[in-house]
């Protein structure tokens, strides 16, 4: 089917408008031209900063090139999706804030405490594919949403749903960051929108506040030592030298975003799906430590949380009841004891990480 350019620009405006009616935010549309974002991500890769994420290197520039990753395509339309649950008072950032200087707070990563975002955004894109197809007829086209070698984030800043914030974040001078973000590749030439300019200014909360200074400068950011590379994209030991930092962030981290002043605008998700589950936003470290593998299966079901297992769930639990030393609760009765119910854990991993946990009780700073 061929459409003009007055049609076109009516599908784009009906899309928009789709996009608004299956739960996402924005909904903007851009070009394919990533050659700018190119020399950034080849200098990132080279100094090796992506840590274990081999498959952000594994296929070389085709990030960049969403033609190649889809033959056929001409535009990204490029969709956020709010998570801030909808029950979410005015005061979220300072509960949040509050909660890291709890011993015993297990603080989960806001966008993890309800459905797995995965599942969700690519439903709902794929229903805005089948209103396109069910209005035109056939068309060429491919819904992402965080599941392909795609640079995600520089097209949705060419396509105006936000500018890149210096802890690299998307942000929006309406929404924050606090919103996810999918992508539609199409072969219809629809009319691209333009992007929006910057407006961070002289501020540097999010480089400040990161706690492992995992955030090198403006736009620069290491994430071997980022915390949510940490405790989710890390398989194996966590560093010692860097067990400290994350104090009691089981998965995740919101650090900077909490910390960003344009997060008074973040907007709350209209999709139940991102309410909490689970109590994951009030749990305590040792009630989580105590679940088993079945456990912790049946309950993460459907929660991105569970991709990370078990074992590595239990690693880092360690690590923040470790913290809680440090951070008050040195020697505290209940947590030693859910420790030592530990210590022969099956896996090494695990057993490895209570014993430093366990040490730190004890007040042995060398192990």
């Amino acid at each position: 089917m061929s459409l003009s350019e007055s049609d076109l620009a009516q599908l784009a405006q009906r899309i928009k408008r789709w996009g608004v009616e299956l739960g996402f935010a924005e909904i903007r549309i851009t070009d394919i031209d990533l050659s700018h974002a190119e020399p950034g991500l080849q200098a990132w890769l080279d100094a090796g900063m992506h840590g274990e994420m081999d498959y952000m290197a594994s296929h070389g520039m085709l990030r960049a090139r969403p033609a190649e990753l889809v033959p056929g395509t001409v535009r990204v339309i490029s969709a956020r999706m709010n998570y801030l649950p909808r029950d979410t008072p005015p005061d979220w950032r300072a509960r949040e804030a509050q909660r890291l200087r709890d011993p015993g707070a297990a603080v989960i990563s806001v966008y993890a405490r309800g459905r797995d975002y995965h599942k969700v955004l690519r439903a709902r894109l794929q229903q805005l594919a089948d209103r396109v197809k069910a209005e035109i007829g056939d068309f060429g086209y491919r819904v992402f949403t965080d599941s392909a070698p795609l640079m995600e984030l520089p097209l949705a800043e060419k396509a105006g749903l936000g500018w890149r914030g210096k802890h690299t974040l998307l942000l929006s001078r309406t929404a924050g960051s606090m919103f996810f973000m999918g992508e539609f590749l199409v072969d219809l030439a629809l009319p691209v929108d333009a992007p929006t300019s910057g407006h961070c200014g002289q501020c540097s909360a999010c480089i400040t506040t990161c706690p492992t200074q995992a955030i090198l400068g403006p736009g620069r950011l290491d994430a071997r030592r980022c915390i949510s590379y940490l405790t989710i994209e890390l398989k194996n030991a966590i560093p010692p030298a860097l067990r400290p930092l994350i104090g009691n962030r089981v998965y995740g981290c919101d650090d900077c975003q909490t910390a960003c002043p344009w997060n008074k605008f973040a907007e709350r998700a209209v999709l139940p799906d991102f309410d909490q589950r689970h109590g994951l936003g009030d749990a305590s470290m040792i009630a989580l430590f105590g679940w088993s593998a079945e456990e912790f299966n049946r309950k993460m079901e459907g929660s991105p949380i569970r991709r990370i297992g078990h074992e590595r769930w239990l690693r880092n639990l360690a690590v923040g009841l470790g913290n809680a030393a440090a951070a008050g609760a040195r020697g505290d009765a209940a947590i030693v004891a859910a420790l030592q119910a530990r210590l022969d854990d099956p896996s090494p991993l695990v057993r490895e990480h209570v014993a430093w946990a366990l040490a730190c009780h004890a007040g042995d700073a060398a192990i």
